[in-house]
């Protein structure tokens, strides 16, 4: 399994790449939450624009059995949301640390108290 040592990563198995300026960051679902899920059908995500608090959620993910919640890491505002996900949601199977991002997000909380692991630490917990 390939976890991305640049990403951290939380207990829910989401993933966030925060940018150099460490103001805005990139969020998607895990390898391991993809490969859980198994063939994810559709995104939903509505809540560009909105400001959201830590651990708020901001979409769900639905799988051919089940759907799940995602969970923002970080406070912050989305400010992008990866449309190309509507009509192709199997990229997110395909290429979760790529193609499959899920929403942008200018960082508005504390990033040192949102319980985030780096790659070991999440792939200890995940047992690989």
């Amino acid at each position: 399994m390939h976890l991305p040592v640049d990403l951290l990563y939380t207990k829910e198995h989401e993933w966030i790449r925060i940018d150099e300026s460490g103001n805005t960051a990139t969020v998607g679902i895990t390898d391991f939450a993809q490969g859980e899920l198994g063939d994810i059908v559709y995104v939903e995500i509505e809540t560009l624009s909105q400001n959201l608090e830590r651990n708020d959620i901001f979409g769900t993910v639905e799988a051919v059995k089940t759907v799940s919640d995602l969970f923002l890491p970080v406070a912050g505002r989305v400010i992008e949301i990866n449309t190309k996900l509507e009509e192709k949601p199997e990229v997110v199977n395909e290429d979760p640390y790529g193609q499959g991002w899920m929403i942008k997000l200018e960082i508005t909380g504390s990033t040192t108290d949102a319980d985030l692991m780096n790659s070991e630490e999440y792939g200890k917990m995940i047992g690989v």
